[in-house]
């Protein structure tokens, strides 16, 4: 089973590929709105504690696992959901066969923290073409109505902020298999930052992969068929011994 959680200001439904994918592999997906996100209630986009977001994660976890028991889970988090996933890991990391972090947001982004120092926070929706190199996948993004096109908010830009601080406080991820996919030209999670914050918690059974040109969104981009049979390949791995 794979339990995916998505991004900051999008929705699951975006992962319509990832999921058709681990489908055809065999696998059941569950893919949940965070609160404020999507088809989900609550104020658009705001996030006024990450932990929440961990919470209800875990609950769509205990669903999973009631619906088909002695089934092993994987997570699965993109960007702010790759910071959701490692505090969930930090948490609940037993409960989980494994761990894929995409574009994780653990290490911040100075450009975009610089954004608290300011009042009002300007108007600065992300920009499409730092998701893919495909412009597809920008063009479908900016179409999207369940898509969160204003400007950040202050309470979930602090939210997002004391996570990454949190996280780097916490524990490491120990004996859990986790691959970490990153795009070496990912304007919204920096490589550098990100690769720091990884060492900080990072555990025994650590693999990573950074895509050469890629832009944030490496589930989305040219070369998705390869980046999505690394998953797979990843996950056929951390289940052969369970």
């Amino acid at each position: 089973m794979a339990l995916v959680a998505h991004g900051y200001g999008e929705h699951a439904g975006r992962y319509a590929d990832v999921a058709g994918h681990l489908v055809r592999h065999g696998g059941a997906v569950y893919a949940p709105d965070h609160l404020g996100h999507g088809r989900s209630e609550g104020e658009r986009a705001l996030v006024e504690r990450v932990d929440d977001l961990v919470d209800d994660l875990h609950a769509a976890a205990r669903k999973a696992r009631d619906d088909r028991p002695g089934h092993s889970l994987v997570l699965i988090g993109h960007s702010m959901g790759g910071l959701v996933a490692t505090r969930y890991a930090q948490l609940h990391g037993s409960e989980l066969a494994a761990l894929v972090l995409s574009g994780p947001a653990i290490g911040g982004n100075p450009g975009i923290e610089a954004l608290l120092a300011m009042d009002p926070i300007p108007d600065l929706p992300i920009d499409p073409s730092t998701l893919s190199r495909d412009p597809e996948v920008g063009r479908a993004y900016l179409e999207d109505p369940l898509v969160w096109h204003g400007p950040f908010r202050r309470a979930t830009l602090e939210a997002l902020f004391a996570a990454v601080r949190t996280i780097a406080a916490g524990p490491r991820l120990g004996r859990l298999p986790t691959l970490w996919l990153h795009g070496e030209d990912d304007a919204l999670t920096p490589l550098a930052e990100t690769r720091a914050a990884m060492e900080r918690v990072r555990g025994e059974r650590l693999e990573s992969i950074v895509y050469p040109g890629a832009r944030h969104e490496v589930l989305n981009e040219t070369n998705r068929g390869e980046v999505l049979t690394a998953v797979t390949s990843f996950i056929d791995r951390a289940l052969e011994g369970r």
